[in-house]
C-alpha cells in the first residue's frame, strides 16, 4: 500500500504543481488504505504541503511568481484556509458540488475560447479596487480549499489569469497561495487530530519528486504547455464533480 501511495502521489503532484487537481488522484489514493475520511483530508493536506512547498520553491527560483503580491495576499489566504478547515466539521459540503461544477464550466469556456489569453503578461500592478477584489478572492478561496478544496487550482490560477499574468506566472502565484492555504489546513488538521503521519510522509516524499520536475517542465516549456493542461484538467474536475452530484 505505500509503494502504492509513493507511486500515485508523484503522479498526483506532477499535475497539481502547475494547476492543481492532485486531489483527484491522491484523495482516492490514501482512502484505499481504510482511513475514515476526516483523517483522509488531513493527511492528504500533509503531503500536499510538501509538494506545493516544493512547486513554490521552483516557481521562485526561476522566477516565474510575483513575490511582493503573493506576500500581500498570503496572510488573507492563511485566514480563510483556518476558518475553512474548522467549518467542515461541522457543515457538509455536498451543497457546493452544483455550484462548484457550473464555476469550472465557466473558467473552461472562458480560457477555451479566448485562446490568446496568458500568452504573454500584461499586469502592472493593483489599483485601490482590484487589490480588494484580490484580498477577497485570497480569503475566499483559501476558505474553500480549507472546507472543500476541489478546483482550488483552476480558481486561483483563473484570478491570477484576469489581473494579466501570463499562464506560468499566474500558475506560480497561484501555487505559492495554495501552499499558504494548505500549510493553515494541515495545522488545523493536526489540531484536531486529524493527520496519520507515515502515509502522509510517505506520499509526501513522492510528491516533492513530482513536483520538481512538474513545476520544471512548466517553466521551461512555458504557456503553451500550462493552458492545454490546465483546461484538460479543469474538464477532469468537472466531470468529477458531475459523477458526486449524480451518484
Amino acid at each position: 500500500m505505500l509503494i502504492v501511495l509513493f507511486g500515485l502521489g508523484s503522479l498526483a503532484s506532477f499535475i497539481d504543481s502547475v494547476v492543481g487537481g492532485g486531489g483527484l488522484i491522491s484523495i482516492p489514493a490514501l482512502l484505499l488504505t481504510g482511513l475514515p475520511l476526516p483523517m483522509v483530508l488531513g493527511t492528504n493536506k500533509l503531503a500536499a504541503t510538501m509538494g506545493s512547498l516544493t512547486s513554490t520553491i521552483s516557481f521562485i527560483r526561476s522566477g516565474k511568481m510575483n513575490v511582493h503580491l503573493v506576500r500581500y495576499l498570503i496572510p488573507f489566504s492563511l485566514i480563510g484556509a483556518v476558518l475553512g478547515s474548522m467549518t467542515v466539521r461541522q457543515l457538509t459540503t455536498s451543497f457546493l458540488k452544483p455550484l462548484v461544477i457550473f464555476l469550472l464550466i465557466g473558467v473552461a469556456v472562458y480560457t477555451v475560447f479566448k485562446k490568446d489569453w496568458g500568452k504573454s503578461s500584461t499586469y502592472s500592478g493593483l489599483t485601490k479596487k482590484s487589490g480588494l477584489i484580490s484580498i477577497l478572492v485570497a480569503f475566499l478561496l483559501g476558505f474553500y480549499d480549507g472546507f472543500f478544496g476541489a478546483g482550488t487550482g483552476s480558481f486561483l490560477i483563473f484570478a491570477f489569469l484576469s489581473l494579466g499574468f501570463d499562464f506560468v506566472t499566474a500558475a506560480g502565484n497561484a501555487k505559492a497561495l495554495n501552499f499558504s492555504s494548505n500549510v493553515a489546513s494541515l495545522v488545523t488538521f493536526i489540531c484536531l487530530g486529524s493527520v496519520s503521519f507515515l502515509p502522509g510522509i510517505i506520499m509526501g516524499s513522492a510528491m516533492v519528486i513530482g513536483a520538481l520536475v512538474g513545476s520544471r517542465m512548466a517553466i521551461r516549456k512555458g504557456s503553451s504547455y500550462v493552458r492545454p493542461l490546465f483546461i484538460g484538467v479543469t474538464i477532469i474536475l468537472i466531470g468529477k464533480q458531475l459523477w458526486d452530484v449524480l451518484h
